[in-house]
């Protein structure tokens, strides 16, 4: 089953060159698989039935072209091959004259919502999203995990953070976790200028290897690496790992 839905790109999705956002791009496949969880039974208005969450693991988006404030675009999500204990979403978004502009893959992993413990996905389960099992954007069997660049893997260089911040309340979701896209937003931040206004940043990927709760201090680390510049976010408590962001240029 292909979800479809058109939306209008509206002030909240673009950025200040009056283009769609990485953020807003995000937002916008954010809002369909929600919809598609929805009407599967398994959507956030039936967590107090079935106490079941769908936590996020992984995005990797493409941008093909950035299309701009005021536009349509058409966005189709759909589920795809799952294992035991995840499951990969795929996305595509088409501008008003039905042309490719992005693609992206995500993967999830199903969560208890009273104990926060990872369940086993029954067959049961992804039937109700009627998967499409052959369609792939990026024509790959999983999203490949990021690796920490090895300087700031080795604890005694003693690499300074070029970003701190302290997880707010605006920045918790329903799974009591900072919410994904607030991630992206703070890596964002904690790149170098030059790197922040390139336009040419169409690639990016995160993974989120352990949720930010409200009041944690993260450190954020930068490096570059061939061309790719990497986000490494740490609990400046205890240095546990909580996502890796890479941007491709």
């Amino acid at each position: 089953m292909i979800m479809e839905r058109q939306y209008m790109v509206d002030v909240q999705n673009v950025d200040a060159s009056n283009f769609i956002s990485n953020r807003g791009i995000l937002n916008l496949f954010e809002n369909i698989a929600c919809l598609h969880s929805d009407i599967a039974g398994y959507g956030m208005n039936q967590i107090e039935k079935t106490h079941l969450t769908w936590i996020l693991l992984n995005w990797k988006v493409r941008i093909l072209k950035r299309v701009m404030y005021g536009s349509k675009v058409t966005v189709k999500t759909w589920a795809r091959t799952s294992s035991t204990f995840f499951t990969l979403r795929d996305f595509e978004m088409y501008d008003e004259n039905n042309e490719l502009v992005c693609i992206a893959s995500s993967k999830w992993t199903l969560v208890d919502a009273t104990n926060g413990r990872i369940l086993r996905i029954t067959p049961e389960i992804i039937e109700t999203y009627s998967p499409e099992p052959e369609k792939s954007v990026f024509g790959e069997d999983d999203i490949a995990k990021l690796k920490e660049p090895e300087e700031l893997r080795n604890s005694e260089n003693a690499i300074t953070p070029v970003y701190i911040f302290t997880a707010q309340r605006r920045d918790i979701d329903i799974n009591k976790h900072m919410h994904n896209i607030y991630y992206l937003d703070y890596a964002m931040e904690a790149l170098p200028q030059e790197v922040y206004d390139d336009l040419n940043c169409n690639e990016f990927e995160i993974m989120y290897k352990s949720g930010i709760k409200f009041g944690n201090n993260v450190n954020c680390f930068y490096s570059k690496q061939e061309g790719e510049h990497f986000i490494v976010m740490k609990n400046a408590d205890d240095d546990k790992l909580n996502a890796i962001i890479k941007f491709k240029i």
